[in-house]
């Protein structure tokens, strides 16, 4: 297997593995692979930063048996607890410097990018068609990881 990184013509750039680089080739030649942002199959390799192997006299650091996994291999629920609560915690964070807008987060963010309104962290709701408009105009935004209760919502 053989990892790309892969940008599409609308410069988003993602991660994809073929069986190897004839496989890409093949599978570009006859569109099937396209961006997962934007669904465009112009799609072409990125440039990738190269993979270096270690230094010929040092031995990598061991990992001990009980670290390691597998696909296959459950994550325990204490663990996948911790993570998500880490995560939670993270965003947060984040989000303490950040304007809740609501549903006027699709225009708040537009008018930003227009140059229209100071730029300034926000967040707030949009719908899926929003989102992939703005995704297509190149206005950067993210989805937040773990939901969270709109402010006049909370008692």
């Amino acid at each position: 297997m053989i990892v790309f990184d892969l940008k599409c013509a609308h410069d988003h750039v993602f991660e994809a593995w073929f069986g190897s680089s004839a496989a890409f080739e093949d599978q570009r030649a006859r569109g099937l692979v396209a961006c997962p942002l934007c669904g465009d199959t112009v799609v072409a390799k990125a440039v990738m930063a190269p993979n270096l192997a270690a230094k010929g006299n040092s031995k990598p650091a061991a990992v001990p048996v009980t670290q390691r996994a597998t696909p296959d291999t459950p994550i325990p629920p204490d663990v996948l607890k911790a993570a998500l609560q880490s995560l939670a915690k993270a965003q947060l964070k984040a989000l303490e410097t950040s304007q809740w807008v609501g549903g006027a987060f699709a225009d708040r963010a537009r008018a930003m990018h227009a140059g229209e309104e100071d730029h300034a962290p926000i967040h707030g709701q949009s719908t899926i068609a929003e989102a992939k408009a703005l995704v297509e105009d190149g206005v950067p935004i993210a989805p937040l990881l773990i939901p969270i209760v709109p402010p006049e919502a909370l008692n």
